[in-house]
């Protein structure tokens, strides 16, 4: 059987071994939870709670501000300490954060109507994921009641579940998919039902065969189907994702339901489910906490807002003069950590603590237009090109060249033979060009 894949891409060093045989563990209640109020993409949640208020575990704290926007909950039963501004890694900027004292054991606030998905309406369930403030857990963050809200004009013919995990370290959704392939199949199906999506696929890396035995096992008799693919990374980027399933590409500027697809993932199906069915609203979830640097390597589920050095305290870590950096997410696309005072976010999969031995530092020369990045480039974009334009201010002609379609995966970056980081490049190019368009629009 061939494997399914999409041009381009690499193929790094895979690291799973560090934790992919760790059982899922639940770490303990942290005693204070940092929540920002944009922990989704799209406007920050409205705050409808004040210092000195109690609130139970799953209590709305925030709610959702706009179209794309989500509710926030309190993932503790506690009191509202203070709300602060606080730095936001995954933006760079500072945004408010609800800082809530856990004083005891939970107290459940959870929503209403939940139930056997059956009997309910796709507008009920939609209802319930909103009320549950879902949000995308690969990253991304998107509002999944917005994604599930498939507009007049457009159809869902197909949900493609994202089990690729192709960034390197992260094992999370692999271990999901083995302890919990029976709650993720309830999550296919409630998306199902509320789409009218009549078939679904679950997108698999080849490097993951108990995984793949393990879903086949699931979806026996639903209308789910197991597609196995190349192990190559960025597979897992949604539109990469798209085309090794169905061969069919979403147009530059487009979204997946420009050809008829939903994408969810692993994560953030089963977070569905358990809204859905059981009423919880998202406060906790799975991460994976690995790399060279922590001493005990893991699979856990923790709540939300959970400072960053308490979740790192129950692994331990190396000596700090051996640490090179610590990520959120992954090595490829993870976010560099300027402090680990920081607070984790729904959209937090890993926190990987890289080592100077490991890191590559790689002596940087001129470019020498050997066309490794163009080769690599999952988009078909050239940018060794774009580096250039970009760095001689020709946002106009950059933005022709397909500037905004980078997905920033680090492809080009990591195939680079004169180490040049034109990831880099890209995203303050993609900044200034929007900053532009914003001027030229006022």
């Amino acid at each position: 059987m061939s494997l399914l894949t999409f041009r381009g891409g690499v193929h790094p060093p895979e690291k799973k071994e560090l934790a992919e045989h760790k059982e899922i563990k639940f770490l303990p209640l942290p005693e204070k939870v940092y929540i920002y109020t944009t922990n989704h993409i799209g406007a920050p949640a409205k705050i409808l709670v004040e210092p000195g208020q109690k609130v139970k575990t799953g209590q709305k704290i925030g709610e959702a501000n706009g179209f794309i926007s989500a509710n926030i909950h309190s993932s503790v039963t506690g009191e509202v300490v203070e709300i602060v501004k606080m730095t936001n890694a995954a933006t760079g900027t500072k945004n408010d954060v609800i800082v809530i004292q856990r004083t005891g054991e939970d107290e459940w606030d959870l929503i209403s109507g939940y139930g056997d998905y059956s009997k309910k309406t796709p507008e009920e369930i939609i209802g319930i994921v909103k009320e549950a403030g879902i949000v995308g857990l690969g990253g991304a963050m998107f509002p999944s009641h917005v994604k599930m809200s498939v507009p007049k004009g457009k159809k869902a013919e197909y949900l493609i579940i994202n089990a690729a995990e192709c960034e390197p370290y992260i094992t999370i959704d692999y271990r999901m998919m083995l302890e919990k392939s029976v709650e993720i199949v309830k999550g296919i199906k409630i998306i199902m039902h509320a789409t009218g999506v009549k078939k679904a696929y679950i997108g698999i890396e080849n490097n993951k065969p108990a995984a793949i035995e393990k879903m086949k096992e699931a979806v026996s008799g639903e209308p789910i189907e197991i597609k196995v693919l190349k192990t190559k990374y960025p597979q897992g980027a949604e539109k990469q994702l798209i085309y090794a399933i169905t061969k069919k590409e979403v147009p530059s500027g487009g979204l997946p339901l420009d050809v008829g697809a939903i994408v969810f993932n692993v994560s953030t199906t089963y977070a569905i489910y358990e809204a859905v069915e059981k009423g919880k609203p998202l406060v906790e979830r799975g991460i994976t906490l690995t790399g060279e640097g922590i001493k005990n390597p893991g699979n856990f589920i923790y709540r939300i807002g959970t400072l960053t050095k308490d979740l790192l305290n129950h692994v331990g870590l190396v000596e700090e003069e051996k640490i090179d950096r610590i990520l959120y997410g992954g090595p490829m696309m993870g976010i560099p950590l300027p402090n680990i005072e920081l607070p984790t976010f729904k959209g937090n999969n890993a926190l990987t603590v890289m080592t100077k031995d490991i890191v590559p530092h790689k002596e940087v020369f001129p470019c020498i237009r050997c066309s490794k990045c163009v080769q690599v480039c999952p988009i078909n974009l050239m940018p060794y090109l774009l580096k250039m334009q970009v760095e001689k201010r020709e946002y106009d002609k950059s933005l022709e060249y397909g500037l905004m379609d980078c997905i920033e995966c680090g492809s080009c970056s990591f195939a680079c033979p004169a180490g040049i980081e034109l990831v880099k490049t890209f995203k303050t190019g993609k900044k200034v060009a929007r900053a532009l368009k914003g001027r030229a629009k006022k």
